[in-house]
């Protein structure tokens, strides 16, 4: 029916329909993202095999960690790299390894056990990021924490996606190539490294001198881009790549003019990556596995906030401030989607199912996580102030 359809003609509608749902959002409160997503699982069969959307996802989920990046500098990374590795580990063994282990003990082979726990192992950082970003949380005392772990969660969720990738290819996949996989990691950290300490040091003062040319967006995003497009190259995933850029750029200290430059760009692609997820995931006829499916949801709620409160206590975050990130942590996405696209059959519909709703649980444990936690801790105590009293 919809063979002919102009692709221009498609695009503008997504467009207007992005509009009407954002501000419908706005108007309501209503996370906007979930509304993205539920436009694309309504138009999937109308934008499929829709390559401009496929293109623009791509480059938004790239903006999006490419402006994230920003935010971190090498020394800062540092830090908060010797003060994670155990929470992640720690999210690692409940959200990837006991989920894998239900699933093995609801009759699954550990291939399929082991795709099931990798499905339910990442929280979406681009749902993460934009619902913090949306609701004014950037500043809050978990957002390093919860960055963190999703920094930590982006390097090991490209490690599993090649593992399943080369298991379900039929080849064996042993510890040469995991060391060939690390590699690449590391290698491309270090470069990103080493040119932000060198070329990229002085950066700012060559970015004042176009700062009023147009030509200055085909830089930035260029950079950001190009560094993406090398990580899939090499194997990884677009979205570490798109980090280190940023990392990359930040040693200019200043970085509010990259910010300015690209950020439009960002919010204008940005609410197609969620149409074009949406569009991925197939419901088809029927939940299959629906007590396993259950059983996944409710663990892997409860996987997040064991990583949030036991975590950010290893992290050095506060019992109230701890269980805010826990919460926050809940909503799966890309990195499943990815996964999910190495399963078949009955396997592949109960990994729609289970994103969907993963990540629609996700999002409203989100957006109350900050009432949940004044509910069970109370509403936190003001600093007094010191007053001093005159002396005669």
């Amino acid at each position: 029916m919809f063979t002919d359809f102009p692709t221009l003609l498609g695009a503008g509608i997504v467009l207007l329909s992005i509009f009407v749902l954002g501000f419908i959002g706005f108007r309501t409160r209503f996370p906007n993202v979930i509304l993205y997503i539920l436009l694309g699982v309504s138009f999937a069969g109308f934008l499929e095999g829709n390559e401009l959307l496929h293109f623009s996802s791509e480059i938004a989920i790239v903006l999006l960690f490419f402006v994230l990046g920003l935010e971190f500098s090498t020394k800062r990374l540092g830090g908060i790299a010797k003060k994670i590795w155990s929470s992640g580990l720690l999210d690692v063994i409940l959200s990837l390894g006991v989920s894998t282990l239900i699933a093995f003990g609801f009759g699954m082979d550990w291939f399929t056990a082991f795709l099931i726990g990798g499905i339910t192992y990442a929280t979406s950082s681009s749902i993460t990021a934009k619902l913090l970003d949306d609701k004014g949380r950037m500043a809050n005392s978990e957002t390093e924490y919860i960055l963190g772990i999703l920094i930590f969660e982006d390097l090991v969720a490209p490690i599993v996606v090649a593992i399943l990738i080369a298991m379900s290819s039929g080849d064996a996949f042993g510890g040469v190539d995991f060391a060939i996989l690390l590699g690449k990691i590391i290698g491309m950290a270090l470069v990103a490294i080493i040119l932000g300490k060198t070329l990229f040091k002085h950066f700012e003062k060559f970015l004042q001198r176009i700062d009023d040319e147009d030509f200055k967006f085909a830089l930035l995003v260029g950079i950001a881009v190009s560094y993406g497009g090398l990580a899939l190259y090499l194997g990884l995933s677009e979205v570490l790549g798109a980090f280190l850029a940023g990392v990359m750029l930040a040693e200019i200290g200043k970085i509010d003019r990259i910010e300015g430059t690209v950020s439009p760009i960002k919010n204008l692609v940005l609410p197609t990556f969620f149409v074009y997820f949406g569009t991925t995931v197939d419901l088809g006829e029927g939940v299959p596995m629906p007590v396993l499916l259950i059983v996944l949801l409710i663990w892997s709620i409860i996987a997040k906030i064991a990583v949030g409160i036991v975590g950010g206590k290893l992290y050095g975050l506060s019992k109230r401030v701890a269980l805010r990130a826990g919460l926050s942590l809940c909503a799966r996405g890309e990195f499943s989607v990815v996964i999910a696209g190495v399963a078949v059959g009955s396997i592949k519909i109960f990994s729609g199912v289970y994103i969907v709703i993963a990540a629609f649980l996700g999002m409203v444990l989100f957006n109350y996580a900050p009432k949940i936690t004044r509910k069970i801790y109370g509403q936190p105590e003001k600093k007094k102030k010191n007053m001093k009293v005159p002396t005669a």
